[in-house]
């Protein structure tokens, strides 16, 4: 067989055991059946690094394009040069690299004519691996030429995946960066482990993984993210809602405090320096090599620090969240108001805030703002605070100054949420027709914040019950609420207003006085 020329048309006979995605897929693109047949003798039985050759004929450059066309997995192309035209190869070569834009393919020419393209003209002009005269291919050498084609595909195939892996660990970075919550922080990170398998195995079986991240806290398991078939189990409350194979994993992983793999999973353990058990439970086709475990110990180190941070970046935010709400109750309690009552404003705006349609981070950030509306009240007397009656002309202009004094309190920090803060502060008493204080703003003069959290606490201070005055009715404040569009109020927030005031009304039930 060493001496025979090779050429095929017959596809190779492969074992049933394997599937589509375990074959080098080589096309071989010539006008004589006899090369096809040929081909496939000789490349019949052949393997590269364990998996078989796949051979699909073309007779034509135009059917070679076609498959080209629909297939992203064509390890090489055997393109004869000549074929429906005297230049058909080439042309092939020419529209794979320049049109279709795939430089993974490894292309060899082949030419029965040798002196009809000439070798050097052909190697230069275009980006072909090699060109062989077919006279000169014999069996071993054949093998030969696949053997080193289809390796330096694998070569070019991995590069690639580490670069696109890099691509994604640099996005997830990114994610980490801008993730609020755990379980967003959590959900990113499975994904990247995830996608850094795909670095030594093939993709699709990637998309295949199922996977399971956990924490466990003082005795108790939080699910921090799920993927494929595991995505069931996102909200259990305890290890024996999982499956066997995973509860006996996890528990194995903290026996021993060590991460293990088996030919079906992987476990990865971590223990933070807050005593917290991080563990990760990956099911995958196929195995894992050395160097896909320690990229994923790398990884996984990695991470636990950066959820460290994000639950001390979390438990500090949440702190000043706490601040806000104690001061802001803590001047309510001042003037003998109800404590809850900065609390029903932050809900409430948040609420007409989205409503209004502003994105959740604004929303957000008008919710952990507006309590601090009356901050100002911290610099008037007590007599004027919890006077009975109504104020007279010099206590009024005493009480206005709560605006200013609050806004410029706030302006001295830096922070987003003091900032907003201090803007409500000074701006929740100006009115829509401009007849409010302490500047007259009219209008969209006013900060879309200080107008959403005037509506929220007029709202909620006529509904609830003061020194000076009983509770309104709710009927009392809607009609209120309509006399005072664009007037007091933005007439879209009123009409936003009204139109859920049902969910108001809910607002209000879960926070009472």
């Amino acid at each position: 067989m060493d001496d025979k020329l090779l050429f095929s048309e017959e596809e190779v006979a492969v074992p049933s055991n394997h599937d589509a995605q375990q074959f080098w897929h080589v096309l071989i693109a010539d006008d004589e059946p006899a090369v096809h047949q040929i081909t496939t003798m000789v490349l019949g039985g052949m393997e590269v690094q364990g998996r078989p050759l796949k051979l699909i004929s073309a007779y034509t450059g135009e059917e070679a394009l076609q498959v080209m066309a629909e297939r992203e997995d064509i390890a090489l192309a055997l393109l004869d040069v000549v074929m429906e035209t005297p230049d058909a190869g080439l042309n092939c070569a020419r529209v794979i690299r320049e049109e279709m834009k795939n430089k993974y393919t490894r292309l060899v020419l082949r030419t029965g004519q040798p002196g009809q393209a000439p070798e050097e003209q052909v190697i230069r002009d275009y980006d072909i691996n090699d060109y062989k005269d077919k006279t000169e291919l014999t069996s071993t050498k054949m093998k030969t030429l696949v053997y080193s084609t289809i390796r330096s595909y694998r070569d070019i195939c991995t590069v690639n995946q580490s670069r696109k892996g890099l691509r994604r660990v640099i996005d997830a970075i990114s994610e980490v960066n801008e993730s609020h919550t755990l379980r967003t922080l959590a959900s990113a990170i499975l994904d990247q482990i995830i996608n850094l398998l795909g670095l030594q195995s093939d993709a699709i079986c990637c998309r295949q993984l199922s996977a399971y991240a956990a924490s466990v806290q003082e005795g108790h398991y939080h699910v921090l993210a799920t993927s494929g078939d595991m995505d069931k189990y996102k909200d259990v409350q305890s290890i024996d809602e999982l499956p066997a194979e995973v509860a006996n994993a996890f528990k194995k992983a903290s026996e021993t405090q060590g991460s293990f793999a088996t030919e079906h999973y992987y476990v990865c353990y971590k223990r933070s320096h807050m005593g917290a058990e991080n563990l990760l439970y990956l099911e995958y086709p196929g195995d894992l090599t050395d160097l896909d475990q320690q990229l994923l110990e790398i990884y996984a180190s990695n991470v636990g620090l950066t959820y460290e941070n994000l639950l001390i970046r979390e438990e500090v935010e949440d702190t000043q969240r706490e601040l806000v709400y104690i001061l802001g109750e803590a001047v309510e309690g001042r003037s003998k108001e109800t404590g809850a009552h900065v609390k029903r404003v932050a809900k409430i705006s948040h609420f007409l805030a989205l409503s209004y349609g502003l994105d959740e981070e604004s929303a957000d950030l008008i919710k952990y703002a507006s309590p601090l509306h009356d901050i100002g009240k911290i610099g008037i007397a007590d007599s004027i605070l919890n006077k009975p009656g109504k104020l007279d002309d010099v206590e009024w202009q005493t009480m206005q100054t709560h605006a200013n004094f609050g806004e410029t309190l706030l302006a001295r920090s830096g922070k987003r949420i003091l900032k907003l803060a201090s803007v409500i502060a000074g701006q929740h008493h100006e009115r829509w027709d401009g007849t409010g204080y302490p500047r007259g703003l009219a209008g969209e003069e006013i900060d879309v914040a200080a107008r959403i959290t005037a509506v929220a606490d007029v709202l909620d201070a006529l509904a609830s019950q003061r020194c000076y005055k009983e509770a309104w009715s709710y009927d009392k404040i809607v009609d209120l609420m309509q006399r005072e569009r664009g007037k007091q109020f933005e007439p879209r927030l009123v009409d936003l207003l009204i139109e859920n005031f049902e969910q108001i009304k809910a607002i209000r039930t879960r926070y009472p006085d």
